[in-house]
């Protein structure tokens, strides 16, 4: 059994699976769209959550929260499970594709065979969608990848409960059923002041702009705390975040751009066009930062003090993250 599910591949992978499937279901949107919508930008600092035994960095909102923020403010009705054995997982998981009903599903990449050696590490926030099942195989749309792809069904088994952080718990997630009529204009605001306010209100340190702060603090420090050996692996951890998982902190910006765009025209606002054109020129900053510290842990870096310009860089980051948001939150005032 196979769904005629129309596979498109986009830059990340839940923002790309809610595109998809908004797409299936008979609403157009594009991977942009969906992020915007689901508030899917993002920065936090959260030094004693461990992933792969180093601090976690993440510039994106947990596992799951695209999808459930982007059909909420649509007024999409869905449905969301988890499981306690792998057994019933992969019963109701069969039993949605026999009944024609493409699935999401919340999977850790180490298991997924389809996936290069070397990208094959342990982080289980990686989403795709389930539309068949040929013999012992799963049929997979995975928008990170340009065609189909097909699973064992052991290893998805094993990637829907890998354990760790984010442990999936054989999670899924699928539209029970769409509204007759979308209020486009008023999720887009929706998602917007959802982004201003994490990046700016929430009174934890950890988050936002002062996450972004913190880190920059903490990464001056790093080469006294923790030795030169240490200093590299926690630098190589906070790039790697950046820039292989999903798409990282400028590439997140760059679909953020993308949807500030896409929202002038349906807001009819001009403001936006000028803030997509600073949020783009912000991705290219965090990309500047990416690019010095992987000389720095390559050892290519001029002169002695590149942890301080890499701290330098970050607190530039947040400086014009904070003016960004503070001038996007003003433009949608009426």
């Amino acid at each position: 059994m196979k769904i005629n599910f129309p596979h498109r591949q986009f830059a990340h992978c839940e923002s790309g699976v809610t595109a998809n499937l908004l797409n299936y279901h008979g609403f157009p949107c594009s991977e942009a769209m969906a992020f915007g919508i689901g508030g899917g930008l993002f920065f936090a600092y959260v030094p004693f959550v461990k992933i792969n035994f180093l601090p976690l960095t993440t510039y994106r909102i947990g596992p799951g929260s695209i999808f459930a923020k982007a059909t909420r403010r649509l007024g999409i009705k869905v449905i969301k499970k988890k499981f306690g054995s792998p057994e019933s997982a992969e019963n109701e998981l069969d039993r949605l594709l026999e009944a024609g009903r493409p699935v999401g599903a919340q999977t850790g990449v180490f298991w997924l065979p389809f996936f290069p050696p070397a990208y094959r590490f342990h982080f289980n926030g990686h989403n795709l969608v389930v539309i068949g099942k040929e013999g012992s195989d799963y049929l997979i749309s995975d928008p990170i990848f340009e065609e189909t792809v097909r699973c064992p069904a052991a290893d998805l088994r094993k990637a829907r409960f890998a354990k760790g952080a984010l442990a999936p718990k054989g999670r899924i997630y699928y539209i029970e059923k769409m509204p007759v009529h979308f209020n486009l204009p008023k999720a887009i605001e929706s998602g917007i002041r959802d982004v201003c306010r994490v990046m700016l209100k929430v009174p934890l340190p950890l988050l936002g702009v002062r996450g972004i702060r913190l880190l920059a603090r903490q990464l001056a420090k790093w080469p006294d705390r923790f030795g030169e050996k240490q200093s590299l692996l926690h630098l190589g951890h906070v790039i790697r975040m950046q820039e292989e998982i999903g798409t990282g902190g400028a590439g997140f910006r760059f679909i953020y751009a993308a949807f500030l765009q896409e929202a002038a025209g349906v807001l009819e606002n001009d403001r936006l066009i000028d803030l997509s054109r600073r949020c783009t020129a912000v991705g290219d900053l965090w990309r500047d930062f990416a690019l010095l510290a992987s000389r720095v842990c390559k050892g290519r870096a001029v002169g002695q003090d590149s942890f301080d310009h890499l701290a330098a860089l970050l607190s530039s980051c947040a400086v014009h993250e904070e003016a960004l948001f503070e001038d996007l939150r003003s433009a949608l005032v009426r």
